[in-house]
């Protein structure tokens, strides 16, 4: 978890004091239609938390990057693919979604040449397209599989 420290240096009310704030990452939701079925392009997570398991690409934002921007860079460094006009997909925050600490998720619906053929790399030891009719929650990183299920009702 983050620690802020606010010191006021003009006077006033504030004292000095320290605040705890949840760290933002952002996750990349492509997908493209192959034979009546959606496909997702999805990573094998190389570490822990959830190492093996499935998930949508993305990572941490760094300080003082835009989200948009973080997205997909993240894309780009996990599986070779480079998109473009990333839409609000949905937000994560539970404080308990992620192990390692309180983490708020940014889910951006990306642009990509559906013909792409991703490659694993940084993050991800792995990179596909993947059907997401035959994933199941047990293969699937934390709260993702929510994603998929959303993914599913929209088809």
């Amino acid at each position: 978890m983050m620690r802020w420290k606010i010191i006021n240096l003009g006077g006033g009310d504030l004292e000095n004091k320290e605040y705890e704030n949840p760290a933002l990452t952002v996750d990349a939701v492509v997908t493209r239609y192959e034979d009546c079925e959606i496909e997702a392009i999805m990573i094998k997570r190389k570490y822990d938390p959830w190492k093996g398991r499935l998930a949508f690409p993305g990572g941490f934002v760094e300080i003082g990057e835009n989200p948009e921007d973080a997205v997909l860079r993240e894309l780009k460094e996990e599986t070779s693919v480079s998109g473009h006009n990333p839409t609000l997909f949905a937000v994560h925050g539970d404080p308990r979604r992620d192990p390692r600490q309180h983490i708020v998720t940014i889910f951006y619906s990306i642009d990509v040449d559906e013909n792409v053929v991703p490659l694993g790399g940084d993050d991800a030891a792995e990179a596909m397209w993947m059907p997401l009719e035959k994933l199941e929650q047990d293969h699937v990183a934390g709260d993702h599989y929510d994603i998929i299920k959303k993914l599913r009702k929209e088809k």
